[in-house]
């Protein structure tokens, strides 16, 4: 809750993108190798696959941002003890499908065929 916080203060603030592309690259630098790992892979497909979306730490994580909207989240699984990261998207991603969709995945490596399904994920969570 600390780093949302400074987080809020900071985007009061004027923080620009730069700044919050520099937070997040040092969030990920932060991170064990096993989370730092795929931190810095789905970073890198982020900024390709969706330019346009703003690179943010929400809660002290990496996130990628619409405009003031979170589209997309990183959380380690080091930082919250659970046995595998997770890549989560907010409302805001055009995932529908139906009455029930996931929202979040669990990521336990990075592979060609995991980046290959959240490139796909991403694209169809851009709308």
């Amino acid at each position: 809750m600390k780093a949302r916080t400074e987080e809020l203060r900071a985007e009061r603030g004027g923080k620009k993108k730069a700044d919050g592309m520099q937070a997040v690259l040092d969030a990920i630098a932060e991170m064990p190798d096993a989370d730092r790992v795929i931190a810095e892979r789905l970073h890198a497909l982020v900024i390709r696959v969706a330019p346009d979306l703003l690179p943010r730490t929400w809660y002290g994580m990496p996130a990628y941002a619409r405009g003031k909207e979170i589209l997309c989240f990183f959380q380690g699984a080091d930082k919250f003890d659970t046995r595998y990261a997770t890549l989560g998207f907010n409302d805001d991603a055009a995932l529908d499908d139906g009455a029930m969709w996931p929202t979040a995945y669990a990521i336990t490596e990075w592979d060609d065929g995991v980046e290959e399904r959240v490139e796909a994920l991403l694209r169809t969570a851009l709308g």
